[in-house]
């Protein structure tokens, strides 16, 4: 895997990443453009864990509707400012979804496949917890 990061302007830059895609980084502290690198580093771990979640779900055939993941950190007060703590809160709305199975998925999330957590979970202690909601409406067949 490969990448590239371009400085822009001010605290500003530009990733290209392998597969041609683009992000804006901004470490401006006031008038910011963008995600700051570490926002992106926990909104990463938020995206990471709910494909796997999802992707769990849709296999145990749960018919999933909506899948959010509340992310929370706690930075060290002096630099390096690394996190400390991160935890996850999965709301997962669908149509007779078993507890059971969203509670299997985020902890397969958790323990084995999401890398960006994972790979954080080695420096940073990180919890998950979930909701499971009720949707008011059939999903779309696909």
């Amino acid at each position: 895997m490969q990448a590239k990061v371009k400085w822009l302007e001010n605290n500003t830059f530009i990733g290209h990443s392998g597969s041609g895609h683009a992000v804006v980084f901004d470490g401006n502290k006031e008038g910011s453009v963008a995600a700051s690198p570490m926002e992106m580093v926990l909104m990463a771990a938020g995206a990471c864990s709910s494909v796997d979640v999802v992707s769990i779900l849709k296999k145990a055939r749960q018919q999933v509707v909506d899948c959010e993941v509340q992310l929370s950190a706690e930075r060290a007060e002096t630099i390096p400012k690394v996190f400390t703590k991160l935890h996850l809160h999965f709301d997962v709305t669908g149509i007779d979804l078993s507890e059971k199975q969203v509670e299997r998925a985020v902890q397969l999330s958790a323990d084995k496949y999401c890398s960006v957590s994972l790979m954080l979970a080695a420096a940073v202690t990180v919890s998950h917890s979930f909701s499971v909601k009720t949707a008011s409406f059939a999903p779309a067949a696909e």
